[in-house]
């Protein structure tokens, strides 16, 4: 089961994106795409296609409830970091429990999460393609 924003997408289409003109890439290296990015005010950007509505980020590849996935996801803005989908860390997220209904969609709950327990690991195949790793030769190593 892959990782429920990969499947979404909907805060991308709720929120305006915006943040410090410092974390853009003409600035930081590796931050965000300037070519991107919008002024907003003097002291901040946003992301292109969220300043007013219809909002949808320019960065976002998706389906909404589909598919979905983030073209600058290394070089997102904090502001896209801070909003953690809910239940991933053991809590709800307002912001993406309102983005995911206003798409039609019901908020996630701790059983989307259930592939990410211990207990529902393959504990004798611990890679995801059902392969034990090699146990490593009994050669002495050489000095």
């Amino acid at each position: 089961m892959p990782h429920p924003c990969l499947t979404c997408g909907a805060c991308c289409t709720q929120y305006r994106v915006a943040f410090h003109w410092m974390e853009s890439d003409e600035v930081t290296e590796g931050g965000v795409p300037h070519q991107l990015t919008q002024r907003l005010d003097p002291h901040r950007l946003c992301m292109q296609g969220t300043y007013s509505d219809p909002i949808r980020c320019v960065a976002l590849d998706s389906e909404i409830g589909v598919y979905s996935r983030c073209t600058i996801h290394p070089n997102r803005p904090s502001v896209c970091r801070e909003v953690d989908a809910s239940w991933e860390y053991g809590k709800a997220s307002s912001q993406c429990d309102r983005a995911r209904v206003a798409h039609g969609m019901a908020p996630l709950t701790l059983a989307d999460w259930r592939w990410r327990d211990v207990a529902d690991n393959d504990d004798d195949h611990p890679d995801d393609n059902g392969n034990s790793p090699s146990s490593p030769p009994n050669t002495p190593i050489a000095a």
